[in-house]
């Protein structure tokens, strides 16, 4: 397969910079992950497209902009434990791993989680840890996380994640209908209180569990 360095350049300058992104590490996170690696032979050829991509399962890996905004937003920091919900391919979990200490990422799919590790180990990637789960109660016996990201769609937010939050943490997270939703963060400023704004409209596969859509909503 031909070298696609210069096709990463091109993402991060054509879909990510020019869109206002300006953390460093980020960029220069997402001009290190393969991304190609985390989708099907089938789909490399589009993997640096300003687009999502299917992964099996019903489910996507998002748009290299979302990737890199949402990122963004949970403000990350080196020494962070961050908290993904809906690992997907892995490669929001492996731009993370670059930025952060620890993430801790969980699905419900177990061939995703699979597909997902087996990436992340020929990256010899070490601070990712999978779970197969329900996202949406978190991983309690974790937490308290410094950031949660949500790459999923829930049709509220889900308290049991906001619970997992530490002071000062931040969540970051699509909600709203099946299909059109906003991206929002919530930031905790004490036990009880948070602070809440939104971003850009998105769409994305729905949030399935407890605290999100039912199988038959998805």
């Amino acid at each position: 397969m031909k070298d696609l360095t210069l096709d990463r350049e091109k993402m991060v300058r054509n879909q990510i910079e020019r869109r206002g992104i300006k953390h460093l590490g980020i960029l220069a996170a997402m001009r290190q992950v393969p991304r190609h690696l985390f989708v099907s032979m089938e789909y490399q050829s589009q993997a640096y497209a300003d687009h999502p991509l299917p992964i099996g399962y019903n489910q996507t890996i998002s748009q290299p902009y979302i990737v890199a905004l949402m990122s963004e937003l949970i403000q990350p920091q080196a020494d962070d434990c961050v908290l993904e919900v809906g690992s997907g391919s892995g490669y929001q979990a492996a731009i993370l791993s670059l930025l952060v200490s620890k993430v801790h990422s969980i699905d419900r799919h177990p061939g995703l989680v699979n597909q997902a590790q087996a990436v992340i180990d020929t990256l010899k990637i070490n601070n990712v840890l999978f779970h197969v789960g329900d996202g949406s109660l978190g991983l309690p016996e974790f937490a308290p996380f410094d950031a949660i990201l949500i790459t999923a769609a829930a049709p509220k937010l889900p308290r049991p994640l906001l619970d997992q939050l530490k002071i000062g943490g931040r969540l970051v997270l699509p909600v709203g209908e099946r299909w059109h939703q906003t991206l929002e963060r919530w930031t905790k400023t004490s036990e009880d209180t948070f602070e809440h704004d939104q971003d850009i409209p998105v769409s994305f596969v729905p949030l399935v569990g407890k605290f999100g859509w039912s199988d038959s909503d998805g």
